[in-house]
């Protein structure tokens, strides 16, 4: 398949017709049906369905445009790489990371090689563990900021001091807000709202222990913006790190720290024998010097 015809599908399935996508690709109608129509044969697949005002995507259609959005950005990102491989120091560094204060020895350093070399460009891009590695794997980022075990034969690190604290969001009215600590035992009536990350890592099991199976568990979140709303619309109380959402004081809610912590280790990793950039290369050098590493 070749990389001019997923750039066709990309555009109809953005534009949802044929016809507003052949007038943005400058091709004719017929010629552009006839590319997609190929296209499907050579998958074998129905990628669209086609009706009388707009053209959907099948649930096939689905998974190309994300992988083919995924391939564009990639020769997109191979392009500046080549066009920076030159004695000048510029560029894009992506870095996917969950929200977590210990972001901020990344950000000093970033901003520490930018006063030298201002041709350089972060890009930091939010999400779990999950969503970060699925990224690093397919070349979206250079570097992810994690916490808890990594696969040493697969990716390289470098260890970072972790800052968070484990607790709870809550009302500022609940119960248990009158607490200045809160113990494991003191949530099991409530629901909880706790990261997909936690889940999957299970610290709830750490932190609760044999008590762990009888916790209710509410929903989860991705990032605790959205599992804030979830708290404040009653829906239960939320486990999370602190530092990282703001509250207000004239915010409806509150944290308190858990009396049982558990401390993943946090570090940054990258893909083993990846090739770095210039840019990246200067990027890692000026971090093992902040932390004197």
């Amino acid at each position: 398949m070749e990389l001019r015809v997923l750039q066709y599908f990309l555009t109809v399935a953005r534009e949802q017709s044929i016809s507003a996508a052949a007038q943005a690709l400058h091709l004719s109608q017929p010629t552009l049906s006839r590319q997609l129509k190929e296209m499907e044969e050579e998958l074998g697949k129905t990628l669209f369905l086609r009706g009388n005002r707009k053209i959907t995507l099948t649930e096939e259609g689905m998974i190309l445009r994300k992988r083919a959005q995924e391939v564009m950005e990639l020769l997109e990102k191979a392009q500046e790489e080549i066009a920076c491989s030159t004695e000048i120091i510029a560029g894009n560094i992506h870095i996917g990371a969950g929200e977590t204060e210990g972001i901020r020895p990344l950000i000093r350093a970033a901003h520490a090689l930018q006063k030298q070399y201002p041709l350089v460009h972060f890009h930091i891009v939010s999400g779990d563990k999950t969503t970060v590695l699925e990224e690093l794997d397919h070349g979206l980022i250079d570097f992810a900021l994690i916490f808890g075990e990594i696969d040493t034969s697969r990716y390289d690190f470098l260890p970072l001091p972790a800052v968070d604290t484990f607790g709870v969001l809550m009302p500022k009215d609940a119960p248990l807000a009158k607490k200045a600590v809160i113990a494991p035992q003191d949530l099991l009536p409530y629901p909880l709202i706790t990261s997909r990350q936690m889940l999957r890592d299970d610290h709830l099991a750490h932190i609760f222990g044999k008590d762990a199976k009888n916790l209710t568990i509410a929903g989860t979140y991705n990032l605790l913006f959205n599992g804030s709303i979830m708290v404040e619309e009653g829906m239960g109380y939320a486990i999370c790190f602190d530092n990282i959402i703001h509250i207000s004081e004239d915010s409806p809610l509150c944290f308190r720290p858990l009396s049982v912590q558990v401390s993943p280790q946090m570090q940054l990793i990258w893909k083993k024998y990846q090739t770095f950039t210039k840019a990246s290369q200067k990027f890692l050098e000026t971090l093992r010097t902040s932390l004197s590493l």
